[in-house]
Parts: C-alpha cells; structure tokens; sequence
C-alpha cells in the first residue's frame, strides 16, 4: 500500500503531518518563523533546527547522525534568507517501527531516513514555510545474490527475505529532479549505484510513475512520488477552503 497522511492534526504547531507506510509511522511538528535565542540567531537567514526522538528511550548518535543529514537536506529548500533571525524548529517523534526492524541487521538509519524526510516535507507545507521546491525520498536495497533485482522501497519482511543484502541506498530529489541526498551502505559498484539512483528518481520524479512496492495510486492511476504528495497538499487546501463556497 502507499503511505498514509495526516496534516494539520496537532493544535500546538504551526504545522504537523504523520506519516505511515511500510510499518513506520513518524509524527511530525513543525514550528515557526519563531524567535531565536540570541546565540543562535543569524542576520540575513533563519535558523534552522531538527530534533529526532526515538520511539523508545532517550536519543543516540543514531538519532544525531539523522539529525544531521536531516538539516542539511531540509536547509538546502527551506527559503531561509526570506525570513531571516528567526528560527525554524522541525521536531521528529518516530512513533512505531516494524517488528522486524530490531533483527534485520543492516543500517536501521537508511531504512528510518526517507520516512523522516518525507514527514518534514508534509510538516514544513503544513506550516506554510517557504521553500524553494519541494523534495521526496525512497530506500533501495540490493540483494548479494546474482541477477538480483532490486528492491524498491522495500518493507522490513522484503528486507529480511532478501538477505544478505549487499547494499542499501537513499536518495532524494527535489522537484526539478535535483539530487538533494545521497546515502549508500554496503559494497557496491558505480553502475549498480547508477542504477539504483535512475530506479529512485523514476518513483520520485518521473512522469507516469513507477510501481512503488504493492502500488501507489493517485486518483486511480499509477503516479510517482512527488504526484502523490501534491495529491496529498490538494486535498489539504480543499479541506480548508470548503468555509469559502459553502452556502
């Protein structure tokens, strides 16, 4: 199935979005423009600030290696100069995970890493802060054994099926096709890497789509990932503007 959305749910943010799909499931807050500690506060841009909370326990460095990529991915579309010394705070709270996701035996990080993007994306839109383009993000995972076809956006019993996998990739566009991040584990070659970016821009970008594990569908069609989730913020701004033809 395709991931499930819902925005605007949480009265105390600017903007919220949670995000389902594959046995993940990541609440999202976003707060903001807001005002800056001194310190921290920049002249001619806004702060940005991404908090990730693990679904049990108290942080670690996984959750500050995520964190990382995180701000620099969100900071590279956030419109930041247009609204400078203030901040903007994106808190992460991932909310459930797979039963298999303790045993799977790879980098957890990648598998976790497109849910927290695509959930930031949805709360930073239901916030209504400024971006320059939009992004979206996909996991592939490659198999060791031989003709092996990658798998695209693979659950966490795809995982476990497939092992020993050979390497597993995270990519990110934007909404020109821009590659935005690229994260890769394992051992692997340029043209296997090559491939697993084409296979990733085609879910994310490409128009027409491609299947997207069981299949996604966009008003009764096959679509793409960035088709989805303008899907996703259409049905959002007909839901707020429905005051405006009611009788």
């Amino acid at each position: 199935m395709g991931p499930e959305v819902v925005l605007s749910h949480l009265h105390r943010a600017d903007g919220s979005a949670t995000y389902t799909h594959n046995g993940y499931c990541v609440i999202g807050s976003v707060n903001g423009p807001i005002e800056v500690l001194r310190k921290d506060e920049q002249p001619e841009e806004a702060t940005v600030e991404v908090n990730v909370r693990p679904a049990a326990g108290v942080g670690s460095p996984k959750e500050r290696h995520l964190e990382t990529l995180l701000h620099n991915t969100l900071r590279s579309i956030i419109l930041t100069r247009s609204i400078p010394r203030t901040l903007v705070q994106i808190t992460l709270q991932i909310r459930s995970l797979p039963e298999e996701d303790s045993v799977l035996g790879v980098n957890t990080s990648l598998t976790l890493l497109p849910h927290l993007l695509n959930t930031s994306l949805l709360a930073l839109l239901s916030a209504s802060i400024p971006l320059s383009t939009i992004l979206t993000s996909v996991l592939i995972a490659i198999p060791s054994s031989k003709n092996a076809i990658p798998l695209l956006s693979p659950t966490a019993k795809d995982l476990l099926r497939a092992k020993p996998l050979r390497s597993l990739h995270v990519f990110a566009f934007s909404g020109d096709r821009k590659l935005l991040l690229n994260e890769s584990y394992g051992s692997f070659g340029y043209e296997e890497w090559d491939d697993a970016c084409e296979m990733a821009e085609e879910v994310c970008c490409k128009e027409g789509g491609v299947e997207l594990s069981e299949g996604m569908e966009v008003e009764g069609q096959q679509g793409n990932l960035e088709e989805w989730l303008r899907q996703v913020v259409k049905r959002k701004v007909e839901r707020e503007q429905r005051w405006r033809t009611a009788d």
